[in-house]
């Protein structure tokens, strides 16, 4: 019996050594690092030619191009990440930038210091060279551009960056974990910065380009190291009134309407800006209508008021993306206003476009950046108007109004308006908010509220439907009277309110008067803005000016 067991428990000996060789060896190679290298294609996401594009240490989905030894960018991204004012002329096929002082204009003919194209223009778009981006924009490059898979890291953050030295040779890998593919190598003394920091891994970039991670205990101390930029920004001086500004529209709608300047101006008080609604866009071409009046501007003058004529997009004749894509029209224009503003003595431009669609809003910004120049060189003062901030509106751009225009004025008002819900055209609510998010964008001193010398009566039928008519506040004060409606305020609206039951159905009214105007000033000053503007004048009693006058306290 004995005889015949042996062979039975060397066998089964050899099963349990056999199975603890096989556990053994699962167990162990859990801990033993592979040596399998990474799929940098895969790992990069590139093609031939195409080019790695890091942005703060993060892979992106667009890819450049390396084309003619050179790294090209796609001007899209440089747009929305690196730097926006890079205008592309898709109508005539030119790249612009504007400076301060002067513009830059390059096709794909033109050609950098290095001899090659500075634009590439294919099927997929249009491609900028890092050499042109670098030049106008504050940022760190590192290319990698010698490897068969290249790549770009581009930092335009300059906050202190973890830095540390290896003190063993060690593999870079995809992720954090022994048995990870294999990026690349480091030896004792490879500077790495450290992105981030696990239990037992780190994530770094490398001296040779490549993101991944490392086992800690290979890295030496980590240090503090601050990046220092070398970049000198452009510097847009702006033109700034001495005193707060206290603007009034003039609307004027024909050459007859210069002649009542002195019956509007007669009763204000404070007034230092008047601006007359003389020009208005006739077509696409960069033509428009001119109601400027020498006489209207001496008198002006005369009695201490700076001019800044207004000039709108009103007419139905006028795309005003059409017209604003065009860099050689966009040229046109600003060269017939500056005639005009060197004719009439003008000593100031205010821009009133309305009612565009967010496809104009980039050309209507890089309209407003071409302008800045001869006004900034002329010292003629740029000022824009612009809805209260919306998430509909923000194409305007205010943050890039605010560095290139003299002034940014709210229009206060047309929180209700016709066609719309029956409301107030400027509850205090809508006035604040209006100011505050504007402030959120553009410093304080070139922020100018707009408020209203008018308000609507809206009348809402028995057929469900609301109308409303706008009445300046004289007019409606005397409506408010004749009727004698009974107003009670809303401190809510910061107004009083009113109705009456009539034939044509129920009337309602906000009212705007000396007490909603003035806590409308109160915000204006709370807000240390640069002033306020006032549409329109004719439309006020002579005593609201006791109201709106900024140097009361003088």
């Amino acid at each position: 019996m004995k005889r015949k067991a042996m062979p039975v428990l060397a066998a089964l000996g050899l099963i349990l050594l056999i199975i603890a060789i096989f556990f053994g060896y699962r167990f162990l190679d859990r801990f033993i690092p592979s040596k399998e290298p990474a799929d940098l294609s895969q790992l990069l996401g590139v093609k031939e030619n195409e080019v790695a594009l890091y942005l703060n240490e993060t892979l992106e989905e667009e890819k450049g191009l390396y084309l003619q030894g050179q790294t090209y960018l796609p001007i899209e991204w440089v747009n929305q990440t690196l730097n926006e004012r890079f205008y592309w002329d898709e109508n005539e096929k030119i790249l612009v930038y504007a400076l301060p002082d002067t513009i830059v204009y390059a096709d794909h003919t033109t050609l950098g210091s290095s001899g090659k194209p500075l634009i590439w223009v294919n099927e997929d778009g249009v491609y900028l060279s890092i050499g042109l981006i670098a030049n106008y924009t504050n940022i760190r490059l590192s290319t990698y551009d010698q490897d068969l898979h290249k790549r770009i890291f581009i930092n335009n953050l300059w906050e202190p960056e973890n830095k540390a030295a290896a003190v063993k040779e060690g593999s870079i890998r995809v992720k954090g974990g022994v048995k990870s593919p294999i990026i690349t190598e480091i030896t004792p003394g490879s500077q790495v910065t450290v992105l981030e920091s696990m239990e037992k891994w780190d994530k770094v970039r490398t001296q040779d380009g490549f993101i991944g991670y490392i086992e800690r205990k290979r890295l030496g101390t980590v240090t503090s190291q601050t990046p220092q930029s070398t970049f000198t920004p452009p510097t847009y001086k702006s033109i700034s009134m001495e005193e707060p500004v206290c603007l009034a529209w003039h609307q004027v709608t024909s050459p007859d309407g210069n002649a009542s300047f002195d019956k509007v101006i007669a009763n204000t008080k404070g007034v230092n800006v008047i601006s007359p609604t003389w020009y208005e866009l006739t077509d696409n071409e960069g033509s428009f209508r001119s109601l400027a009046d020498t006489e209207y501007v001496k008198k002006a003058h005369e009695k201490g008021l700076k001019v800044w004529a207004l000039i709108n997009n009103f007419s139905t004749d006028v795309n005003t993306e059409i017209l604003m894509s065009k860099t050689s029209v966009r040229r046109k224009l600003i060269e017939g206003l500056m005639a005009e503003v060197e004719r009439y003595n003008l000593d100031g431009l205010n821009l009133d476009f309305e009612g565009i669609k967010e496809e104009a809003g980039v050309h209507y910004v890089q309209f407003i950046r071409e302008l800045s120049i001869p006004c900034r060189e002329k010292g003629i003062v740029l000022s824009v108007d612009n809805y209260v901030p919306t998430a509909g509106t923000q194409f305007y751009n205010r943050k890039e109004q605010g560095i290139v225009a003299d002034y940014v004025i709210i229009m206060g008002y047309d929180e209700h308006y016709a066609g719309g819900d029956a409301g107030s055209v400027a509850s205090i609510e809508y006035v604040e908010n209006g100011i505050k998010n504007t402030l959120a964008q553009v410093p304080k001193e070139k922020v100018i509220n707009a408020i209203p010398f008018y308000t609507r009566v809206w009348t809402e039928g028995d057929d469900g439907n609301t109308t409303s008519s706008a009445l300046g506040i004289e007019q409606a004060q005397k409506w408010i009277d004749e009727n004698q409606i009974e107003l009670y305020w809303q401190e809510e609206l910061g107004q009083y309110y009113g109705e009456l039951q009539s034939e044509e159905g129920l009337k309602k009214v906000w009212m705007e008067e000396e007490r909603s105007i003035g806590l409308k000033m109160d915000l204006i000053k709370e807000y240390d803005l640069a002033g306020v503007a006032c549409w329109k004048l004719g439309f006020e009693p002579s005593g609201l000016w006791d109201q709106v006058r900024m140097d009361q306290n003088e």
